[in-house]
């Protein structure tokens, strides 16, 4: 019987240090504990099988019951493995009840809680007990079948259910649960002379010893990490919240060498490298964690930095920076931008060449129907620089009540402008060409021309992508006669109801009228022409136009003087 117990206690205390020679961070915690307490389980066997008298036998009875958390830690031990989530407060409860029990035992030869008697005899120098147990006790049988129960129904659920667990390692668990059972229940019924459950404890430690450093390669994302940091292909370096110095490893101390300088705990503030290096950008990512990565060239290599939050459990409580090298795709993506900037640059002369053309196509054909009017020579380029000269006076306009106008507006304005008579290509030349002024029918004809322009430009700017100027040329084209009071053609629109690009462009086309030569009139004088401009906003033109024509009179009466 010493014999059996000693051996029993000689290969726990083996397979513990076993198990600590293999041990790694990530081995479970209730793996390790169950490897603590079976040595101790089995030194209370030792002491009662070499005991002389009762109170020693009590001492080693009080020992051996330390089994009861032996079970508890298998439990948790085998949810962990099946991947079944044990609340915390669940885990203190049952750990607190088992706890409860071992204090019970330790009452074992002062109160009849769990053992009602202990008596012994000494026969053959062995000392024979005799128990009788009490209430407790068999409450404490009952707790240790149905954490089994539960063991085992966990099990064999994750067996049947769960894809994401071993069933090599869970059928090696399932007999761990087992065999103890099995072992008690022998020992019961054949009567042995000594206690198997040491027998059970060492079968477990070995079932343990075999699966243990193989449920560590299940846990992916520390298998991972590991992995990394055992390369030294990645360099990590962590703080926390205040800025002290964790750790990095050897890789991180290479790309920033201020690291090695450091002791742990030490103010990473006071390295000023470091504080203007590391530190600015962790700041940047607090007050916007977008910015959660940055680049450090080393020589030749260049170095892609990530910030991420230091996590204990679900609390933040600093940061870790992983830093790989990223060269070649900076590289690649430095070529690449390259080509794309060859490549725009190229798109964009092509554009620029296909919108000048497009630009001199019309102005030709404005060019063709204005040769076709004996009255008009040089009326395109003068009302487009005229456009131009009001659109100046307008943004440069800072008044509160200044008219809103974008710089888009502005530009194709003035694009548009040569195609305001592009409708004149339709009339007949007996009408266009006329040298006098034109009969009532003849007018009519002549005014068709906006309209008609107002459908060429649109047939001919139907393929652009430029909607927003497409839209204003055909309103320049076919509103540019409209008058304010509504007395105007083709349609007859007041007010507001005429596009504002029209309305500008009906400043430009009568005031270059009235100052330049015609076939049948002379041409008026600045005076003159103002004269009848002014008398004309509010009727003919927009009201709140007349300040912008005031403005640009100056330099009107310059561009026109040049001319003469």
């Amino acid at each position: 019987m010493k014999v059996y117990y000693s051996m029993m206690f000689i290969l726990s205390l083996i397979m513990t240090g076993i198990y600590a020679g293999i041990w790694r961070k990530r081995f479970s915690v209730f793996i390790t504990l169950i490897f603590a307490f079976v040595p101790i389980t089995c030194l209370g066997y030792f002491i009662l099988a070499f005991s002389k008298t009762v109170p020693e036998a009590t001492i080693g009875i009080k020992f051996s019951y330390m089994a009861c958390f032996i079970h508890i830690f298998l439990m948790y031990a085998i949810f962990n493995l099946c991947n079944l989530n044990l609340k915390k407060w669940l885990q203190m409860l049952l750990l607190a009840v088992s706890t409860i029990f071992f204090l019970f035992a330790l009452t074992i030869g002062s109160h009849g809680f769990f053992y009602k008697e202990l008596t012994g005899e000494l026969i053959d120098n062995q000392l024979i007990l005799h128990k009788t147990y009490g209430f407790v006790h068999t409450l404490y049988y009952i707790q240790l079948f149905i954490y089994m129960a539960i063991t085992i129904s966990a099990t064999v659920y994750a067996i049947k259910k769960k894809n994401d667990v071993s069933r090599h390692n869970l059928h090696y668990m399932l007999a761990c649960e087992i065999i103890p059972i099995l072992i008690f229940f022998v020992g019961k019924l054949f009567h042995f002379k000594v206690d198997l459950l040491p027998l059970a404890y060492i079968s477990c430690e070995i079932v343990l010893l075999i699966i243990s450093r193989r449920i560590v390669l299940y846990d992916v994302t520390e298998t991972v990490i590991e992995t990394i940091a055992f390369n030294g292909k990645t360099g990590f370096v962590s703080f926390d919240d205040g800025f002290h110095y964790l750790g990095s490893n050897d890789f991180a101390k290479k790309i920033y060498p201020e690291l090695a300088e450091l002791k742990v705990d030490d103010s990473v503030l006071k390295n000023p490298e470091l504080n203007n290096g590391i530190i600015s950008k962790v700041r940047e990512y607090i007050i916007n964690p977008k910015k959660n990565s940055f680049f450090k060239d080393f020589g030749k290599q260049i170095f892609q930095i990530d910030i991420s939050k230091l996590f204990d459990g679900r609390v933040n409580r600093g940061y870790i920076l992983y830093m790989q090298d990223d060269t070649k795709d900076q590289k690649y993506i430095s070529l690449l931008n390259g080509y794309n900037d060859k490549l725009r640059d190229e798109v964009a002369q092509k554009t620029e060449h296909i919108v000048e053309m497009h630009n001199n196509l019309i102005l030709g054909m404005a060019t063709m129907v204005e040769s076709r009017d004996n009255s008009t020579g040089g009326h395109i380029k003068r009302t487009s620089d005229v456009v131009a000269i009001l659109i100046d006076a307008i943004q440069k306009d800072k008044d509160e009540d200044k008219l809103e106008v974008t710089a888009d507006f502005c530009h194709n304005i003035i694009k548009a402008a040569p195609m305001h008579d592009l409708g004149k290509i339709a009339v007949d030349d007996a009408v266009l060409r006329k040298p006098g002024r034109f009969t009532d029918e003849e007018f009519a004809i002549m005014k068709t021309h906006a309209a008609e322009g107002a459908r060429i430009v649109h047939e001919i700017l139907k393929g652009t992508d430029d909607l927003a100027f497409h839209l204003l040329a055909e309103n320049v084209a076919h509103y540019h006669h409209e008058r304010w009071d509504g007395s105007g053609y083709p349609e007859g629109l007041k007010g507001e109801e005429i596009p504002l690009e029209a309305r500008i462009m009906a400043v430009a086309d009568v005031y270059d009228a009235l100052v330049s030569k015609r076939v049948y009139k002379d041409a008026m004088s600045f005076e003159q022409a103002d004269s009848i401009m002014m008398e004309s906003f509010g009727k003919h033109f927009d009201k709140r136009l007349e300040k912008y024509y005031m403005i640009a009179k100056p330099k009107l009466e310059e561009y026109y003087s040049k001319l003469v």
